[in-house]
């Protein structure tokens, strides 16, 4: 498992890499919302009030952190949106937002 300082903005968040099998589990994550891989159930995360968004990567998975800033977000529970992050952005963008 790798963990990663992901600053943005001046703020810093924590970014995880976990191998598992042949793909990897990736997400970024502050006390204010994540932002991870296809694995995550983002609404489920809505039942905490915890602001979450799920990233489609540009090639076949995300692989690393890099990955999951250069995706794109594809779903986003309410308080997300609340927060103001919106299906179509960057992973980076909506990192920017939540953290």
């Amino acid at each position: 498992m790798q963990n990663i300082k992901v600053s943005l903005k001046g703020k810093e968040a924590e970014g995880f890499v976990i191998p598992l099998g042949d793909v990897n589990l990736v997400f970024v994550k502050s006390k204010n919302g994540m932002i991870g891989c296809g694995a995550f159930d983002v609404m489920a995360l809505e039942k905490f009030g915890y602001p979450a968004a799920k990233v489609k990567p540009k090639e076949n998975s995300v692989k690393d952190i890099d990955d999951l800033l250069n995706g794109e977000i594809v779903a986003v529970n309410p308080s997300g949106e609340k927060a103001g992050v919106k299906t179509g952005m960057s992973g980076k963008e909506a990192a920017e937002i939540i953290i």
